[in-house]
């Protein structure tokens, strides 16, 4: 399961992935070959004809602490370790979004298969 973000502008480093990869969606099936660093965050998947910049749920909990409110903000709450948090609020369709200078990265739990290891040597 990879994050993938489709605004470079939000990302440093951009390169070649040492392996391409099939990235399986709604939309069929595409390669991506790039990835980039999300400061803050990490190295993320880098596909330029994307829709959205997609946070997997399950990576952001591996590197952060998640707060989800169903009653009092019906918001996830990623707490950053220099005690910041973003704040991710559902939208009418019910995906997960925050914005960050004017620009939308989503949340989400669904699964993204992956054919060949991203970060595989070699």
């Amino acid at each position: 399961m990879v994050d993938v973000f489709m605004n470079k502008k939000l990302l440093k480093n951009i390169c070649d992935a040492r392996k391409a990869f099939s990235l399986y969606c709604n939309a069929g099936v595409t390669t991506v070959k790039k990835i980039g660093d999300l400061p803050g965050y990490g190295m993320v998947c880098f596909y330029e004809n994307g829709i959205a910049d997609i946070l997997l749920l399950n990576n952001v909990k591996k590197k952060y602490c998640v707060i989800y409110d169903s009653t009092a903000c019906d918001c996830f709450e990623v707490h950053k370790a220099d005690g910041t948090k973003c704040i991710f609020r559902p939208s009418k369709q019910g995906l997960f979004y925050s914005s960050v200078n004017n620009d939308i990265v989503l949340v989400t739990t669904v699964e993204i298969k992956l054919i060949n290891s991203l970060l595989e040597s070699p």
